[in-house]
């Protein structure tokens, strides 16, 4: 992986108000606003679990296991791809 470049995070939960808003706010503070390219979310066929997906700029990779790291360590968060 060469960088910069553009990395796609995908981040899986339960289907709670505010999840969109968590997952950004975790991404935020590893990246700098302007980095940040698109956040897309998406329900569930049943509606109990949504995805988020954070498009950055990703300057290293270092930056990307503390992305990972604290999105992990969070409880309302499944999994992050």
């Amino acid at each position: 992986m060469e960088f910069p470049c553009r990395f796609a995070i995908k981040v899986i939960g339960n289907a709670t108000d505010g999840f969109e808003q968590q997952v950004a706010a975790i991404v935020a503070r590893h990246v700098d606003e302007d980095c940040i390219h698109e956040i897309a979310k998406r329900a569930s066929s049943a509606g109990k679990y949504q995805s988020v997906t954070v498009t950055i700029e990703a300057h290293s990779r270092a930056q990307l296991d503390e992305v990972y790291a604290e999105l992990t360590a969070t409880p309302e968060i499944l999994m992050a791809l």
